[in-house]
This record gives C-alpha cells, sequence and structure tokens, in this order.
C-alpha cells in the first residue's frame, strides 16, 4: 500500500496510475471525496486529510508515500500556508515512520535566496529531508502543461507569448506524467538516506521550440514574441504575484538551473511536440 498526496492533480494521478499498473495498492489522500471518485472505482482508497492531524493515520501501515504541496501563485510573505502544510507532513512523517517517501520538489531548490515560488520547496527539503526516513526530492523542470495558458492566444494571434527569455535559449521543461510515472518508479525502489534527483524531459527546449511545436499543432504559422519584462512584470505586480516575477527573472538569468553536484539525473519520455500535441487536444 502506498499514500499518495494530491490524486486528483496531474503528478499525484500520474504516481497513482503508475502504481496502479505495477500492482500496488494505493491509499489516495484527498480533501474532498467527490473529486476522486474515478479512483474509487479503479480500487484507490480513499482517506480525507487536510494537512493537519488526519495525515498522520493516512501515512499510518504503507510501504511509501508521495507527498507534495500545492501551488499557490499569490502567497502571503513569508508562504505561512505552504510552511504550515510542510510542518503537518513533517510530523505525520515522523508518527507513522513509512519505509521510504518521495516529495515533489523544483528545480533551484538548493538555493537560498532568489527563488521566489520554488522557496516553499526548498524549505520542504530542508525540513523533510531531516525526519531520518528515506526520502527522495523530485527537483522537477518547468511543467509542459503549463504552456495550456498559452494556446488560446495562439491560436487567435499567431503569438506564442514567451515569459523564458531569451528565445532561443533551452529550459529544463518536463511532462507531468513522466514525473509522476518517475516518482511511482523510484517508490518502488529502496535505498537509504536522501536522493536529489533532477527531472528534465528527453531533451531542453527554449521558447522558439514551444512556438515551433505550437504551429505543428495548431496547424498554423506561430511565432514566439518575448514578452518585455516591463510589461510581464507590472501586470503581475496589479495581480499581487511577486514571488512569481522573482522566480521568473531567477530562470532566464540562470541562477536557477540544473546541474547540482551528486544529484542523480532522469530524463522523460514524452517530448514536446507530442505534449503539445495533447494539450491542444485539450483545450478544444
Amino acid at each position: 500500500m502506498f499514500a499518495v498526496l494530491g490524486i486528483t492533480g496531474n503528478v499525484g494521478g500520474a504516481v497513482a496510475k503508475t502504481l496502479l499498473q505495477h500492482g500496488k495498492k494505493v491509499r489516495g489522500v484527498v480533501r474532498d471525496e467527490s473529486k476522486a471518485q474515478s479512483w474509487k472505482e479503479k480500487g484507490v482508497e480513499l482517506v480525507k486529510a487536510d494537512y493537519d492531524e488526519d495525515l498522520i493515520p493516512a501515512f499510518t501501515g504503507v510501504d511509501g508515500v508521495f507527498a507534495m504541496i500545492p501551488p499557490n501563485l499569490t502567497p502571503d510573505p513569508g508562504f505561512p500556508d505552504s510552511i504550515a502544510r510542510i510542518a503537518a507532513i513533517k510530523k505525520a512523517i515522523l508518527a507513522a515512520n513509512p519505509p521510504r517517501a518521495v516529495f515533489l520538489s523544483s528545480i533551484g531548490s538548493e538555493r537560498t535566496s532568489g527563488l521566489g515560488l520554488i522557496t516553499t520547496t526548498h524549505v520542504l527539503e530542508q525540513e523533510l529531508g531531516s525526519t531520518g526516513v528515506p526520502s527522495a526530492f523530485l527537483r522537477a523542470g518547468s511543467f509542459m502543461e503549463n504552456i495550456l495558458h498559452s494556446i488560446p492566444a495562439a491560436r487567435a494571434s499567431g503569438h506564442y507569448y514567451a515569459f523564458y527569455q531569451p528565445l532561443d535559449h533551452p529550459f529544463p521543461l518536463i511532462a507531468t506524467d513522466d514525473i509522476g510515472r518517475i516518482g511511482a518508479e523510484i517508490l518502488l525502489q529502496t535505498w537509504k538516506g536522501n536522493r536529489v534527483i533532477e527531472l528534465s524531459g528527453p531533451a531542453y527546449y527554449s521558447s522558439n521550440d514551444v512556438a515551433a511545436a505550437l504551429e505543428k499543432a495548431l496547424g498554423k504559422p506561430i511565432t514566439g514574441i518575448a514578452v518585455p519584462r516591463e510589461i510581464w512584470v507590472q501586470s503581475m505586480a496589479q495581480n499581487g504575484i511577486p514571488a512569481y516575477i522573482e522566480m521568473l527573472d531567477n530562470f532566464n538569468s540562470g541562477w536557477i538551473d540544473f546541474g547540482v553536484p551528486n544529484a542523480e539525473q532522469i530524463k522523460g519520455t514524452i517530448d514536446l511536440l507530442t505534449n503539445v500535441r495533447s494539450l491542444v487536444e485539450k483545450s478544444t
């Protein structure tokens, strides 16, 4: 039996799917059981919990735990919600003492500053790396699925408005299905101590590559357009997401990147074009 947080999302769902394919039992830890009925029909045990004391029984008696904290694009200063959730996970891990745990982290989480939104996964690694439970931290690159939000504008205007710049600079992108599959496969392994694993797609991809993939998937010319920094900074600041600005600036500067000494590297199998075609189908 493996406990999986975030089973109704892309990554957690892919973890659960892979574990079931391997013939394993899955305990889905959810806040709203009504949103996970399809998993129950597949034989998943559902446990209602919301990052508090309820996590202890959810993590008890399992062979492994997959855990993550929900993304928050507009956090309060100091990230209090995420820190409280990390503390709840740590308390449950210490109490339940599972044989192993896999945590969704992020590229750049080894840094102590200049991370913006990624600050939360830096804290996650610092706190959950000290439990004594063998733990693997999946430092995933940027999710390919974020491209979904750009498809309507690309379809309407023929432009892919890019925040990752310069346009020809390759960045590590990865499909969430790959993250979940790899996370499940690691849960099925046995190891001692802590592991840091850098996850990327089969190749690095630039914003120009994304535009080219959208062009093929949409069947119309798509041009990559580098959105001027002053424009997107003003827009994001108005919408209360300054932590995203800091993160994006440091992606573009190279401060947030892969290549940490002693980290394992695993590449996914889903290429950019395959993923973009799937996203285009979902957007129609």
